[in-house]
């Protein structure tokens, strides 16, 4: 369905408003634009876009930053109900949760613009709650994404059971190259090499991750970068003093990306030791002690770099995190990577 005319222009107004440090004033216009909204796709990119609006309001804003960003998660959260398979909306959502996590904002909200039964003097919309807030178009965000290489999407077809019965599924996983460029460049190459095909995810603790990626014993006893980035098994020596199977990643984690639900990360034995393994937090995984913060000793403590997030199938990576498991937290029966692919 065609976008209504004067709601593409309210779109485009209220990305510019935004752009030029205008948030509040981009609300205003999608606030007067949300009836022109046709359908749930529309309503979803205009949540969306209401969430961008006060996530730059709380930057710019800081004495009012909490609030500012507790609703900009409320209503990434409303959009991604409308529309479960946006990928950028659940990007930007995992964006904004690390950088409320960096802060220590929490997630739980108070009062809302939009919230129903708690009109504010933006309250002409409290009854729509779940569809309130607003912001920006389809046409920009493609703009947006023009300005720089879109980030490479890896899907993971797995397989795994639940009560004796064979469960198939794919999940989605983009991979943040900006905050994380070694670590995403040598996972891209082990699935363009076909490496991850077939390996097993091989330790599964509930309420924590699910972890795989051994590309050599398949069990956890190994696994490379595919490329030589200096460092051996956590040493900074040259190419001819490594063997392949030591070849390893310096560490990334001072990115500012978080383990919250979906996000994907380096396993290691050590710092600048990242090879091959990865694991992935699912939604009731508590796994924030292996982020960096300023003045945390990773040489002391465990500190591991995200490199992306899942942005579809979650709902299989919950699924095998609750897989029985045995005395080492092995899986009791296989859950497998039967194939990894770039989404073209």
């Amino acid at each position: 369905m065609p976008i209504p005319a004067e709601l593409q222009k309210a779109w485009d107004n209220a990305i510019e408003l935004t752009e030029n440090e205008e948030p509040e004033q981009a609300l205003d216009v999608l606030r007067s634009a949300w009836p022109l909204a046709e359908n749930k796709a529309q309503e979803s990119k205009t949540l969306r876009y209401a969430a961008d609006a006060n996530t730059e309001f709380g930057r710019i804003d800081e004495p009012n930053q909490k609030r500012h960003w507790q609703k900009a998660h409320k209503d990434y959260t409303k959009a991604l109900a409308f529309d479960p398979k946006n990928k950028e909306t659940r990007r930007r959502l995992n964006k904004l949760a690390s950088m409320m996590d960096e802060k220590a904002v929490s997630l739980g909200l108070g009062f809302q613009i939009f919230d129903e039964g708690n009109p504010t003097p933006l309250g002409l919309f409290a009854m729509l709650a779940s569809l309130v807030l607003v912001l920006v178009s389809f046409k920009v965000v493609a703009d947006f994404l023009t300005e720089e290489d879109p980030n490479p999407i890896v899907v993971f077809e797995v397989t795994y059971s639940v009560d004796g019965q064979e469960m198939k599924g794919e999940i989605e996983i983009e991979l943040y190259q900006s905050d994380a460029p070694l670590h995403v460049e040598s996972f891209v190459s082990h699935v363009e090499n076909f490496r991850y095909d077939f390996t097993e995810f091989h330790r599964i603790i509930g309420d924590f991750m699910i972890q795989g990626g051994d590309i050599e014993n398949k069990q956890g006893r190994g696994g490379y970068s595919a490329h030589y980035y200096g460092w051996c098994d956590g040493q900074e020596i040259p190419l001819d003093q490594c063997s392949l199977e030591d070849w390893s990643i310096p560490y990334e984690h001072e990115n500012g990306l978080k383990h919250t639900a979906g996000a994907i990360a380096a396993a290691h034995g050590g710092l600048n030791t990242d090879g091959s393994q990865f694991y992935i937090v699912p939604d009731d995984g508590q796994a924030t002690h292996l982020d960096w913060e300023e003045g945390k000793d990773c040489s002391q403590q465990s500190c591991h770099t995200v490199f992306g997030y899942v942005i579809s199938g979650m709902e299989h990576v919950n699924a095998m995190s609750e897989v029985p498991t045995d005395a080492n937290n092995a899986p009791v029966e296989s859950v497998r990577l039967l194939m990894a692919h770039l989404m073209a």
